[in-house]
């Protein structure tokens, strides 16, 4: 039975004041000073069309600062405005509470409803086709998609939820699914976009990725990460719809995004792969077999890491895969007229991949960066990354579109230009750009205090010390839990972990990194104030937990990048060169970046009250503190451990109750949220009204339990469900294979052997393939 006619609103011209406000009464908020500021300084970015770099204080809420301007835009000039994010939690935040919120409130004003959808990579989707059996199974031995019997093994099972799950889903998202599966699963029903047969596809009318991006080109503004947004910018490939305005939000993570996206790698079992994909297919597939034994035995005479220059020996194994890959490459290429099925578009996928990488380390660019890494089951892997991608973003991101880059650490040292400079937007030929600053709605000194505990050792490499342990025991006691600690590396968040909860006895809990989802963690930490959440780089940002659940973050050490990390080095040693600091402008700028991240966990509200404990004295007698501090909030400092455990008492002992704790959304096909009217489409849409509020969304059952508590043993470390968990948070976030290790405290060679164990990429490619 059709529910009632939506309401008609006369369409009017509606000023961006009265939008603003609509849309804050809408949400339940208040309007601030720096957000007016800024939604009036986007507006008129957009109208000069001049790229803008505003740094927003948490609090100041940015996105409906420029969320209003963009929709304003959009339906003005009848294209879409993009908005991309470095993180899933703010692309969620943005299309399942914002925009439908906001979309609600400015309606009535605006005589029209904004409209809105998300866009990810192909990978991210269900293939409808490959559920059908479109496409060879990825592992041999594994049993095909349409033969998986729940009695099977362990991945058999995912499968067969994933079959399931696919009957049921509309958006094909695999975000939607909870609890999620293994990457190894997810990949017996998705493609890359290199394997995907595009518009020759059989199972194309009922493509999820298709449907996904033919509804977001109507909409006002698509919503899409980093990684995708630059690599529709560097390939031309028009993924996106057309559109003359971008809004980078997180705009402190996109150099390291982007470049994570196009850095590549080259090992002899690809290329072996690669062979075996393509034997049956083309004659030539036994010469590259050949390639792939020359070229590892040159790999394994080279150092390991980063080469100055390409040797000779080198040079000729990478032409021969070059060479061999390329005759294979014509050899596949179907008969005129016929149409290749999947088994060709994966082997066609695989030795376009190593010929394109093979030869790209063989053209040597100017700003490319070539190292060699160890892996036990792998064999050696070469990598390849730009030490700088600022003309790449220059060029592709900033030349063609109005461009608003906003974050909450914009400025590092009090001053715009290292982002700018790392962006492209500064030197001869840079595109004109203004900066500002809005501010804070926050009174920092008065909410937060910032705790460096001059009296401990300095940080070893020996783990975290007993003085370390006895400090975060007293800080974690006077605030009776509530506490979010931030790690270097994996390692020492586990012991703090370990050391806690013996000390701590179950009088207050312990949750640390790995041991579930990470939104799961954060959701618990969210709800419970007992207790306290440890982990190390993928919580350093992007975890928003207001309120009383958390009023304590320790910071055990400067995160400093690690000294052999083969970019970061590059980048140091290419600014000494031109007579510059290099460990100011990277080692420092990279820490600084990091701390604000990380003390910006803190304070969420108006309301929110708590300390930063740094538990490293360089934090005040290095040379370069100065610099470090001054890219935090302005919190008030204190070396005086006696009244930041007194503050920290008071604080436990008048603390409200936690906030509510928002839960995940089911997502429709435009990737809003499924009853609201962008969660719906067709005579759904038209025929039944929009509930108040989203229908919670609906839990999947438990995964199998697993055979045995060990996934995998590689080098002889044991791996966990735990820590496949962080390697996949890690990759997911763009982080690299050096940044890993340290992470998990292993080496280098381990973690890339698991990494290929898992089906995923670091250094080279995200996890998530793009299209």
């Amino acid at each position: 039975m059709p529910g009632p006619a939506a309401t008609a609103y006369p369409v009017r011209v509606a000023s961006l004041d009265e939008l603003l406000h609509a849309a804050v009464q809408g949400v339940g908020g208040v309007e601030r000073p720096g957000q007016v500021e800024m939604a009036h300084a986007v507006a008129d970015a957009i109208e000069k069309d001049e790229h803008l770099l505003v740094q927003a204080g948490t609090g100041t809420g940015k996105s409906l600062a420029y969320l209003i301007p963009a929709v304003m835009h959009a339906q003005a000039v009848g294209k879409p405005a993009v908005v991309a994010t470095a993180t899933l939690a703010l692309q969620a935040q943005i299309v399942d509470r914002d925009m439908p919120r906001l979309a609600e409130a400015i309606t009535p004003v605006l005589g029209r409803r904004p409209t809105y959808g998300l866009v990810k990579g192909r990978r991210n989707y269900l293939c409808a086709h490959k559920l059908e059996g479109g496409f060879p199974d990825e592992d041999e031995g594994l049993f095909g998609v349409g033969e998986v019997d729940k009695a099977a093994s362990r991945l058999g099972q995912e499968v067969v939820r994933l079959r399931e799950w696919a009957d049921t889903t509309e958006s094909g998202d695999r975000d939607e699914l909870v609890p999620g599966v293994s990457e190894r699963a997810w990949r017996q029903v998705s493609v890359s976009a290199h394997e995907c047969m595009g518009s020759k596809c059989p199972a194309l009318a009922d493509c999820f990725v298709e449907r996904s991006r033919e509804a977001a080109k109507d909409c006002d503004v698509i919503v899409t990460n980093h990684s995708f947004m630059a690599i529709d910018s560097f390939e031309g490939r028009q993924m996106l719809p057309e559109h003359d305005l971008l809004v980078v939000d997180e705009g402190h993570e996109l150099v390291d995004r982007v470049t994570s996206t196009i850095t590549d790698e080259l090992t002899a079992s690809m290329v072996s792969a690669a062979a075996k994909r393509a034997g049956r297919l083309a004659d030539s597939a036994e010469a590259v077999e050949d390639a792939a034994v020359f070229l590892q035995g040159v790999l394994d005479e080279l150092p390991e890491g980063k080469l100055g220059g390409i040797p000779d020996s080198l040079a000729l194994a990478l032409a021969r895969v070059r060479d061999t890959s390329r005759q294979v490459q014509s050899e596949l290429k179907p008969e005129k007229g016929v149409e290749p099925d999947g088994s060709r578009k994966v082997a066609q996928a695989a030795v376009d991949e190593i010929f394109e990488n093979s030869s790209r380390i063989l053209e040597q660019r100017d700003l490319d960066v070539v190292w060699v890494n160890r892996d036990p089951r792998r064999g050696s892997v070469l990598r390849v990354a730009p030490m700088s991608v600022a003309m790449l973003l220059r060029d592709k991101v900033f030349g063609d579109r109005t461009v608003v880059m906003t974050s909450a650490t914009l400025e590092l040292g009090g001053t715009f230009d290292a982002v700018a400079g790392t962006m492209g937007l500064r030197g001869d030929g840079a595109p004109e750009w203004r900066g500002l600053d809005v501010g804070s709605p926050f009174d920092y000194p008065q909410q937060a205090i910032a705790y460096v505990a001059q009296h401990l050792p300095a940080p070893g490499r020996d783990g975290i010390s007993e003085q370390t342990l006895d400090e975060i025991e007293a800080l974690v006691r006077a605030s009776g839990g509530r506490a979010l600690g931030l790690f270097s590396s994996m390692r020492a968040a586990r012991d703090a972990t370990e050391a806690m909860r013996e000390r701590f006895d179950g009088e207050i809990g312990f949750l640390c990194q790995g041991e579930d989802q990470i939104t799961t963690l954060v959701r618990q930490f969210a709800r419970d104030p007992k207790t306290c959440l440890f982990g190390t780089l993928t919580l350093w940002q992007g975890v928003d937990v207001p309120g009383s659940s958390c009023q304590l973050v320790i910071i055990d050490r400067i995160p400093f990048p690690r000294p052999d990390d083969p970019l970061a080095s590059a980048r140091s040693q290419a600014i000494a060169r031109m007579g510059g600091n290099g460990f100011m402008a990277v080692t420092a700028t990279h820490a600084a970046l990091r701390l604000a991240q990380g003390a910006g966990r803190l304070i969420r509200r108006a309301d929110d009250r708590g300390v930063v404990a740094f538990l490293d004295s360089r934090m005040i007698t290095a040379r370069y503190a100065g610099f470090l501090q001054r890219s935090l909030p302005p919190f008030w400092p204190t070396t005086d451990r006696d009244r930041v455990l007194a503050a920290l008492k008071r604080l436990d002992e008048t603390a409200p109750p936690p906030l509510a704790v928002h839960e995940p959304a089911l997502r429709g096909a435009t990737g809003a949220v499924v009853g609201t009217s962008m969660g719906r489409t067709g005579e759904d849409a038209a025929e039944h009204p929009r509930p108040a509020a989203p229908d919670p969304r609906p839990v999947a059952a438990d995964p199998p339990p697993g055979d045995s508590s060990r996934t995998a043993v590689t080098q002889g470390h044991a791996w966990t469900p735990e820590s496949d968990e962080e390697l996949r948070d890690g990759v997911e976030l763009g982080l690299t294979l050096a940044e890993l290790a340290e992470s998990l405290e292993l080496p280098q060679d381990v973690v890339a052997a698991r990494l290929a164990g898992l089906g995923l990429e670091a250094d080279g490619a995200t996890a998530m393939q793009l299209d």
